[in-house]
Protein backbone atom coordinates (compact mmCIF):
# COMPACT_ATOMS: atom_id res chain seq x y z
CA UNK A 1 0.00 0.00 0.00
CA UNK A 2 1.56 3.27 -1.05
CA UNK A 3 1.22 6.59 0.72
CA UNK A 4 -1.12 9.19 -0.70
CA UNK A 5 -0.33 12.86 -1.05
CA UNK A 6 -2.77 15.55 -2.10
CA UNK A 7 -1.79 18.91 -3.53
CA UNK A 8 -4.02 21.66 -4.84
CA UNK A 9 -3.65 24.83 -6.81
CA UNK A 10 -5.17 26.69 -9.65
CA UNK A 11 -5.19 28.55 -12.89
CA UNK A 12 -5.75 32.12 -11.72
CA UNK A 13 -7.33 34.66 -14.04
CA UNK A 14 -8.38 38.30 -13.88
CA UNK A 15 -10.18 40.77 -16.04
CA UNK A 16 -7.99 43.85 -16.41
CA UNK A 17 -9.87 46.71 -18.10
CA UNK A 18 -12.14 44.08 -19.64
CA UNK A 19 -9.22 42.00 -20.93
CA UNK A 20 -8.71 38.48 -19.68
CA UNK A 21 -5.30 37.65 -18.22
CA UNK A 22 -3.90 34.35 -16.95
CA UNK A 23 -1.37 33.98 -14.15
CA UNK A 24 1.70 31.80 -14.65
CA UNK A 25 4.49 31.21 -12.18
CA UNK A 26 8.09 30.34 -12.97
CA UNK A 27 9.02 27.53 -10.60
CA UNK A 28 12.38 26.97 -8.93
CA UNK A 29 13.44 24.80 -11.91
CA UNK A 30 12.76 27.61 -14.39
CA UNK A 31 9.62 25.95 -15.80
CA UNK A 32 6.27 27.68 -16.19
CA UNK A 33 3.47 26.32 -14.03
CA UNK A 34 0.56 27.21 -11.75
CA UNK A 35 0.68 27.93 -8.02
CA UNK A 36 0.07 24.77 -6.02
CA UNK A 37 1.15 22.95 -2.89
CA UNK A 38 0.50 20.23 -0.33
CA UNK A 39 -2.64 19.99 1.73
CA UNK A 40 -2.19 20.68 5.44
CA UNK A 41 -4.06 18.74 8.14
CA UNK A 42 -7.65 19.93 8.61
CA UNK A 43 -7.81 21.78 5.29
CA UNK A 44 -10.27 21.09 2.52
CA UNK A 45 -8.68 20.70 -0.91
CA UNK A 46 -10.27 24.02 -1.94
CA UNK A 47 -8.75 25.79 1.08
CA UNK A 48 -5.34 24.34 0.16
CA UNK A 49 -5.61 25.72 -3.40
CA UNK A 50 -6.52 29.24 -2.23
CA UNK A 51 -3.87 29.27 0.53
CA UNK A 52 -1.12 28.10 -1.81
CA UNK A 53 -2.07 30.69 -4.45
CA UNK A 54 -2.05 33.43 -1.80
CA UNK A 55 1.28 32.28 -0.32
CA UNK A 56 3.08 31.79 -3.63
CA UNK A 57 1.71 34.75 -5.61
CA UNK A 58 0.21 37.24 -3.13
CA UNK A 59 -3.18 36.99 -4.85
CA UNK A 60 -6.44 36.33 -3.02
CA UNK A 61 -8.76 34.21 -5.13
CA UNK A 62 -12.22 32.73 -5.37
CA UNK A 63 -12.81 29.27 -6.82
CA UNK A 64 -15.06 29.08 -9.90
CA UNK A 65 -14.87 25.31 -10.26
CA UNK A 66 -12.66 22.22 -10.51
CA UNK A 67 -10.66 22.02 -13.74
CA UNK A 68 -9.35 18.51 -13.24
CA UNK A 69 -7.26 16.19 -11.08
CA UNK A 70 -3.86 14.93 -12.23
CA UNK A 71 -2.88 11.64 -10.60
CA UNK A 72 0.53 10.02 -10.76
CA UNK A 73 2.92 7.96 -8.67
CA UNK A 74 6.43 9.03 -7.80
CA UNK A 75 9.17 7.40 -5.78
CA UNK A 76 10.26 9.00 -2.52
CA UNK A 77 13.74 7.88 -1.38
CA UNK A 78 12.46 7.44 2.20
CA UNK A 79 8.78 6.55 1.92
CA UNK A 80 8.83 4.63 -1.35
CA UNK A 81 5.98 4.86 -3.87
CA UNK A 82 3.72 7.87 -3.32
CA UNK A 83 0.35 8.20 -5.05
CA UNK A 84 0.01 11.89 -5.75
CA UNK A 85 -3.13 13.80 -6.69
CA UNK A 86 -3.03 17.42 -7.79
CA UNK A 87 -6.42 19.16 -7.82
CA UNK A 88 -6.49 22.18 -10.13
CA UNK A 89 -9.22 24.80 -9.82
CA UNK A 90 -10.21 27.75 -11.96
CA UNK A 91 -9.68 30.71 -9.63
CA UNK A 92 -10.70 34.32 -10.12
CA UNK A 93 -8.32 36.92 -8.70
CA UNK A 94 -10.10 38.98 -6.03
CA UNK A 95 -7.24 41.30 -5.20
CA UNK A 96 -3.97 41.25 -3.34
CA UNK A 97 -0.52 42.33 -4.47
CA UNK A 98 1.34 40.24 -7.06
CA UNK A 99 4.42 39.10 -5.15
CA UNK A 100 6.36 35.86 -5.68
CA UNK A 101 7.24 33.74 -2.65
CA UNK A 102 10.91 33.51 -3.53
CA UNK A 103 11.55 30.50 -1.26
CA UNK A 104 9.16 28.53 -3.49
CA UNK A 105 9.09 30.15 -6.94
CA UNK A 106 11.22 32.47 -9.08
CA UNK A 107 8.54 34.81 -10.44
CA UNK A 108 4.87 35.32 -11.18
CA UNK A 109 3.20 37.37 -13.93
CA UNK A 110 -0.03 37.96 -15.85
CA UNK A 111 -0.32 37.04 -19.53
CA UNK A 112 -2.84 37.41 -22.31
CA UNK A 113 -4.51 33.99 -22.85
CA UNK A 114 -2.80 33.12 -26.15
CA UNK A 115 0.55 34.33 -24.80
CA UNK A 116 0.04 32.11 -21.72
CA UNK A 117 -0.83 29.16 -23.99
CA UNK A 118 2.31 29.64 -26.13
CA UNK A 119 4.51 29.97 -23.05
CA UNK A 120 2.96 26.84 -21.54
CA UNK A 121 3.64 24.90 -24.77
CA UNK A 122 7.26 26.06 -24.82
CA UNK A 123 8.31 26.11 -21.17
CA UNK A 124 5.60 24.38 -19.17
CA UNK A 125 5.08 20.79 -18.03
CA UNK A 126 3.35 18.50 -20.54
CA UNK A 127 0.69 17.36 -18.09
CA UNK A 128 -0.33 21.01 -17.56
CA UNK A 129 -1.24 21.52 -21.24
CA UNK A 130 -4.73 20.11 -20.87
CA UNK A 131 -5.21 21.89 -17.51
CA UNK A 132 -4.63 25.26 -19.15
CA UNK A 133 -6.66 24.26 -22.21
CA UNK A 134 -9.63 23.23 -20.02
CA UNK A 135 -9.29 26.43 -17.95
CA UNK A 136 -9.37 28.58 -21.11
CA UNK A 137 -12.39 26.60 -22.38
CA UNK A 138 -14.14 27.18 -19.02
CA UNK A 139 -13.50 30.90 -19.55
CA UNK A 140 -15.22 30.68 -22.93
CA UNK A 141 -12.11 30.60 -25.12
CA UNK A 142 -11.90 28.16 -28.01
CA UNK A 143 -8.67 27.56 -29.90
Amino acid sequence: MSDKEISAGGVVYRKDAGRLQIQLITDRYGRLSFAKGKREPGETVEQTALREIREETGIAGRIDGLIDIIAYTYNDPVRGAIDKEVHYYLVESRGGELRPQLEEIRSVAWYEPMDAWEKQQKSGYDNNDFILEKALNMLGLEF
